[in-house]
């Protein structure tokens, strides 16, 4: 009935996600506010530690891309869970650490990080600094150097994999603001020069071929092409690069006609491809590394809102105005993303009227979604939008000087607060 399986319609016929009422949370709360279900969240970290138990012998992390839902909570979460972190600047990278996160099972990503970060990251000795570029290079080598370290590493590699994907989350191709192209002999270049410099330990090879991908053959094709790069690298340097991160990217369910592969299926087709090309290549089976961010996060979301004016356009739409919009959920602005939208104190009765959902910001582009089937939605009504625990809370902003919802957790059938609602001091708080 529902994209997520957390979600559920109770006697009251009303919306219910991690088994607690969303109209009683509404009536605590307020709203908008972002819901995350705790459970579906530790089940869906375990899902990944599982598969690669299962399929590679544990020889692997699963590392949480915290881009996807970032804060102290989430972090205490996975960390609990026994997974690893992906960051990509210094905001993310110090939330991990508030909390003492293990430094050593950090990756470090980003295109453009500034020396300040690569400082920080050597600091805090993160396991993994992601390099992009032969700049970042560089200049972590020297930095590295004037540390009395060796910065740990890897490249990111862009393996020319097409993932029939949004062209604006495509980021395994050439043409691409990320990352060393093989193509081009750039990549190896660059490993020929990083296993020549003193202040860097080259411990892998990074690809990511884009995201919210429903097709298990692409990832399987980018584990190919970068086993073959590391047998280029053992051929010709003579060393033998030990880890593989193959990135993110695994679809999840926004609309019911999204089929998203079991995430074990994704693990054991590409432990096998990993397994076969090791063994015809002559070179070790090399410690893997992946991560999901959407498909922890995402499908333990949702956003509460209550319904203001309803606007009735004749033969043209109804839009339906709800008290949040672009600055708490930029993704269809930005993607045209699609979602499902449910009526929450009517979760019972049939999605019977298609509607487009507007934001109260002043700009014509902020929707949540046009000809949404819903139920009939009246001012005061709940409109809940699934699936939405990645890149909503993670992207929101201060458009309009409308300050950012609270996130609350759900777990046992209880609720609490693990980020606060801003308010109007919140605003100002940085202004002269």
């Amino acid at each position: 009935m529902f994209v997520s399986e957390n979600l559920d319609v109770n006697p009251s016929g009303h919306l219910t996600v991690g088994g607690v009422d969303t109209v009683d949370i509404v009536k605590e709360y307020g709203t908008p506010l972002y819901v995350m279900d705790e459970g579906l969240i530790r089940k869906n970290c375990q899902s990944f530690k599982k598969s690669i138990d299962m399929y590679y012998g544990g020889k692997g992390l699963a590392c949480y891309a915290s881009k996807a839902f970032c804060c102290k909570e989430m972090h205490r979460i996975i960390k609990d869970e026994g997974l690893g972190i992906d960051v990509v600047s210094i905001g993310e990278l110090y939330t991990a650490m508030s909390i003492d996160f293990p430094a050593e099972k950090i990756c470090f990503h980003g295109n453009n990080k500034t020396s300040e970060e690569l400082k920080t990251a050597l600091e805090y000795g993160v396991g993994n600094i992601v390099v992009d570029n032969l700049t970042e290079l560089e200049t972590l080598n020297s930095l590295a150097l004037s540390f009395g370290k060796r910065a740990s590493i890897m490249f990111r590699i862009k393996p020319g994999i097409d993932a029939h994907t949004h062209d604006f989350i495509m980021t395994g191709q050439i043409d691409s603001k990320f990352g060393l192209a093989l193509e081009t002999g750039e990549a190896f270049e660059a490993v020929k020069k990083a296993v020549s410099m003193e202040g860097i330990l080259l411990k892998g090879l990074h690809c990511h071929i884009g995201s919210q991908i429903f097709d298990i053959d692409p990832f399987a094709l980018a584990a190919q092409v970068m086993i073959e790069f590391i047998a280029k690298i053992k051929k010709e340097t003579g060393y033998e690069v030990p880890q593989l991160n193959l990135g993110g990217g695994f679809g999840i369910k926004y609309i019911n006609e999204n089929d998203p592969v079991p995430y074990d299926k994704y693990m054991e087709k590409v432990s096998i491809k990993i397994k076969e090309a090791c063994e015809e290549l002559d070179v070790n089976l090399p410690f893997i590394l992946i991560e999901p961010g959407r498909s922890i996060a995402g499908p333990a979301g949702i956003t509460l809102y209550t319904v203001g004016a309803v606007k009735t356009i004749p033969n043209i739409r109804t839009y339906v105005s709800i008290d949040g919009g672009m600055t708490d959920n930029p993704r269809y602005a930005l993607y045209q993303s699609t979602y499902e939208a449910v009526v929450a104190n009517k979760a019972d009765k049939p999605r019977d009227t298609k509607v487009t959902i507007a934001g109260k910001c002043c700009e014509s582009g902020d929707l949540i979604g046009e000809n949404m089937p819903i139920q009939q939605a009246e001012p005061g009504d709940t409109i809940a939008i699934l699936a939405t625990g990645a890149y909503n809370y993670s992207m929101s902003s201060n458009y309009n000087r409308i300050p950012k919802p609270a996130v609350v957790m759900v777990k046992d059938g209880k609720t609490r607060i693990v980020v606060k609602k801003e308010d109007l001091n919140d605003i100002v708080r940085n202004d002269i």
